[in-house]
């Protein structure tokens, strides 16, 4: 059987959240009126210490929520660019909310104070503007890596500077909480609005949760309307995100799994392993082979993994891997490697 490492996206959710499911109090969510849909926004928002949370059907939305809520037609968004919110969501700052983004090179995984500063751009005749500043947490695109509060709360005190909305794309939040031992409410204390996953590490089936003031969630809500995310009987996807926060703790296991599976596959000749973080692993295969070319033939030994650049591979662990199959996925690997 082959061991999926592709995303934590590919989990399958447990009987207890199929039951949930089926089980689930509904009502027209786009009224406020089913329960379950409530509960979860309440559980969430109580989280991470925001006064109000809004179920969105996926992470991408909800980000894109946020960028069209605090920014006008026009303006400029700065962020890394590596940033999901800028490689991997379709231009949707372009299409969705008419804004351009001011990439820099965050090294460190987050922008610092300087290249807030240095992006910012003032309204002027000839000029948008700067309208946002948006971070992640944990930085996918850069390995999992998880930032700590104290530079997310610097960057986004050199945005208020300027009187910039700052929204953290926390899509694993609380991988980094896990791994650095922080409350999530500390982590995005300073921010204006979050973005969360339940449909990945958590184990969910479905969904996301943006949250923020009741101002900001207010309109976050009518957006998402226009963004064709209004649902009705949602508590039938909804039931299982409210179990999905018991998956919190058992995150550092999927840590575990990964640094194991880091250094397993790091001592194999060819291949270059960073240490990770959190649940991602990135694999260099600069002197053996590219990425698509390894990735096909570990599908084919029975490991499967991701293309994220010329020579680089991600393989994810997740609630559905354990130490077994990452043992087992290293010996695959292996193989592939001597027969390349």
């Amino acid at each position: 059987m082959a061991i999926d490492l592709r995303s934590d996206t590919v989990t399958q959710p447990s009987e207890r959240m199929r039951t949930a499911a089926a089980e689930a109090a509904v009502g027209d969510d786009v009224y406020g009126e089913d329960p379950t849909v409530n509960d979860l926004e309440a559980a969430a928002a109580d989280r991470v210490g925001t006064e109000d949370a809004l179920y969105v059907p996926t992470g991408t939305m909800g980000n894109q929520i946020a960028a069209r809520v605090h920014t006008d037609r026009g303006q400029e968004v700065v962020l890394d660019r590596e940033a999901h919110i800028y490689q991997w969501e379709l231009a949707g700052l372009a299409q969705l909310s008419g804004v351009q983004p001011r990439t820099v090179d965050a090294d460190d995984a987050v922008p610092t104070p300087e290249q807030i500063h240095g992006a910012y751009v003032k309204e002027s005749l000839h000029r948008p503007g700067t309208g946002l500043v948006t971070l992640e947490n944990t930085h996918n695109a850069r390995g999992g890596v998880a930032v700590p509060p104290e530079p997310i709360s610097a960057a986004a005190e050199a945005a208020h500077d300027h009187d910039l909305p700052v929204h953290l794309d926390g899509a694993r939040l609380f991988n980094a909480c896990v791994a650095l031992d922080v409350d999530p409410a500390r982590m995005v204390r300073d921010v204006d609005s979050v973005l969360f996953c339940l449909s990945k590490g958590l184990g969910a089936p479905v969904g996301s949760m943006l949250a923020g003031d009741a101002k900001f969630i207010a309109a976050a809500r009518r957006i998402r309307k226009l963004f064709g995310g209004g649902m009705r009987q949602a508590g039938l996807v909804a039931a299982p995100g409210l179990l999905a926060f018991e998956n919190v703790e058992r995150l550092a296991t999927d840590h575990d799994n990964a640094a194991r599976l880091a250094a397993g596959l790091g001592a194999i000749d060819g291949l270059r392993v960073p240490e990770p973080d959190t649940n991602i692993v990135r694999v260099y295969t600069d002197d053996l082979a590219d990425a698509e070319t390894f990735v096909e033939a570990c599908e084919a030994a029975g490991v499967r993994g991701g293309v994220h650049g010329p020579h680089l591979t991600r393989f994810c662990t997740h609630l559905d891997v354990d130490r077994d199959d990452v043992e087992t996925a290293i010996d695959r690997v292996a193989g592939v490697v001597a027969s390349l």
